[in-house]
């Protein structure tokens, strides 16, 4: 999965499969429709009429016309495609209540996904069938990380944007002796047994961690002193792994320390990894922010004024944002109002907003829309050249960048 420009759309389909996964339908009224790349969009439009027909034979009236809206919406959908996009397309259809029983609505949610879609999937249930989709965000790149020396080993998990630290075992070696005669040689020998013990072990939990629960794809191991090289060259490490082993680093700690050093360290065999990705654009807005007249802003109001003078180089924004932008739109003069708030305020907003008068015409009739704030600031950052980076606040790094409110923006120049 490519990771450097696909941060919002990772961030648009978890959201959609958040947002889809506790949705249930009355009976199988939901529609989910998978079609995979270049497959011409009349023959996946022919086999819906097809389903529409079979539909009319559903005995329930309320049943029958929400799958046949259902499938009605998702043919006009697909009128606007001639083939499907280069990943396919994700469309998920279906009656949903809006307040309670009989005030169902037919919603469609269209997505074009992170990955190719495999096949073409038909499914009518009682709920979307989001599993595919969120296959999908599963990392095609799991590296493994092993920091180890004779005292302690770490053994992490890197994948997109996260980085777990899976164990971390001590290996109750004592020092080396500095005593003379048979006593120092009866000492290293069992030094070196107590070694060998520890590695055999160290290469169990790696065993179990990169193949059993995880299947990586590759290795990286570091360490201080010689340790890691012989651990490695005494062939402790299952025949797997040793041939996943992508690079071996000297490193100043062990254990889990080691194991935040490596990704550091292993900055240009990581560089297509999201969280790497991540920490180079957070530490450089940091940077930024510290520096006296740095070329950064923060806080939603200085974004988009920066936005606005087209100064953005690039917007970064917390994935846990959840903010939306409401717009109420009077019916009868056309005067807009708008307001950003947090998502869980955003019912008690839209009825205050459509219950104040326009300031223009004094009419209460105002229609309603919201929009997520990462599609406010990628429209506006489109329109002026620049991107937007979602940041995962589950790292270290995305935990600092939330502390100056989630949203930021690396500049092109001060204005």
């Amino acid at each position: 999965m490519s990771t450097k420009a696909d941060s919002v759309r990772l961030y648009k389909v978890r959201k959609l499969i958040s947002e889809l996964s506790n949705k249930e339908g009355r009976g199988t009224e939901l529609v989910s429709l998978y079609i995979p790349p270049k497959k011409p969009v009349h023959e996946a439009i022919a086999n819906l009429r097809e389903e529409w027909g079979t539909a009319g034979n559903i005995k329930s009236d309320t049943t029958r016309n929400h799958v046949q809206d259902a499938l009605t919406k998702t043919m006009q959908r697909l009128k606007l495609y001639r083939t499907a996009p280069d990943t396919g397309l994700v469309i998920f259809a279906g009656a949903l209540p809006t307040n309670g029983p009989g005030s169902e609505v037919v919603n469609v949610y269209e997505i074009i996904p992170p990955k190719p879609v495999a096949q073409y999937l038909y499914q009518c249930d009682d709920h979307f069938h989001v599993e595919w989709l969120k296959d999908m965000l599963k990392e095609d790149k799991v590296f493994g990380l092993l920091s180890i020396d004779a005292s302690d080993a770490g053994l992490g998990i890197l994948s997109g944007d996260s980085l777990e630290v899976a164990d971390v075992l001590t290996s109750g070696i004592s020092g080396k002796t500095r005593k003379g005669g048979q006593s120092a040689r009866r000492y290293e020998r069992g030094r070196e047994m107590e070694l060998t013990y520890y590695y055999h072990r160290v290469a169990e939990h790696a065993t179990r961690v990169f193949i059993d629960s995880n299947k990586v794809t590759g290795m990286i191991v570091g360490g201080p002193g010689p340790t890691k090289d012989e651990f490695l060259k005494g062939g402790f490490l299952h025949y797997e792994l040793q041939n996943k082993v992508v690079a071996v680093l000297d490193l100043g700690y062990s254990g889990r320390e080691g194991v935040r050093e490596l990704v550091e360290k292993a900055g240009d065999i990581l560089k297509d990894v999201r969280l790497v990705e991540e920490k180079k654009l957070v530490q450089k807005f940091l940077f930024e922010v510290n520096k006296q007249g740095g070329l950064a802003v923060y806080g939603l109001p200085r974004v988009i004024e920066a936005l606005q003078k087209a100064s953005t180089e690039v917007v970064l924004v917390s994935d846990d944002l959840d903010m939306v932008k409401l717009e109420a739109r009077c019916k009868k003069c056309g005067t807009v109002k708008s307001e950003t708030v947090q998502a869980s305020k955003r019912i008690h907003q839209r009825q205050e907003m459509a219950s104040v008068p326009c300031t223009k015409c004094g009419a209460t009739d105002f229609e309603v829309t919201e929009k997520d704030i990462v599609d406010v600031l990628e429209e506006m950052a489109f329109q002026v050249g620049s991107k937007v980076e979602v940041i995962s606040t589950g790292t270290e790094e995305g935990s600092m960048f939330k502390s100056f409110g989630g949203v930021g923006a690396i500049l092109r120049y001060r204005s």
